[in-house]
């Protein structure tokens, strides 16, 4: 399946970032509850034009995260090689500890596994960002490393099974 796929978890679906979102991602990215663990800084408009609407694919893939047809979060994919690479989440401050953040990092995983054949994920949450980190555990993902500001998690696919 090529990228650019809408995603149906349980609780979330993650659709492609489009131009047309530009000015709700400019919002969420603009708030300093929104930020407070994706760098901790309100990011610019145009920063967030160059990097959040879907211009770096195929490289980084964007997804609007819904839950009940309702934008609450921002996901995106990257690749570091042929069969890997990393996740990035954040959810708007009303969506947090509903479980969609585990939901829509286990419906990223299936894709990512399941349709373009990735052996392995990474995560790294601010070490201070407990929520993320229980999320990310929740979704499958283990503490490789802990040493820096931020920890290293990752998930790893079975041998022989994907998704």
């Amino acid at each position: 399946m090529a990228d650019g796929a809408i995603l149906d978890g349980v609780l979330t679906r993650l659709v492609p970032t489009t131009e047309g979102d530009l000015d709700l991602l400019a919002q969420w990215f603009a708030s300093l509850d929104f930020v407070e663990h994706w760098g901790g800084l309100p990011i610019s408009r145009a920063e967030v034009a160059e990097k959040y609407v879907g211009r770096r694919r195929p490289r980084v893939e964007s997804f609007l995260v819904l839950a009940k047809s309702m934008p609450v979060g921002y996901a995106q994919y990257w690749r570091a090689g042929p069969a890997e690479g990393g996740i990035d989440m954040v959810l708007g401050p009303e969506a947090r500890g509903q479980g969609l953040g585990p939901d829509a990092a286990r419906v990223l995983l299936a894709h990512l596994g399941g349709n373009l054949g990735w052996r392995r994920v990474t995560v790294d949450p601010a070490r201070g960002n407990l929520r993320a980190v229980c999320a990310w555990e929740k979704a499958g993902f283990q503490r490789v490393s802990s040493e820096a500001e931020d920890l290293l998690m990752e998930f790893r696919f079975p041998k022989g099974r994907l998704g």
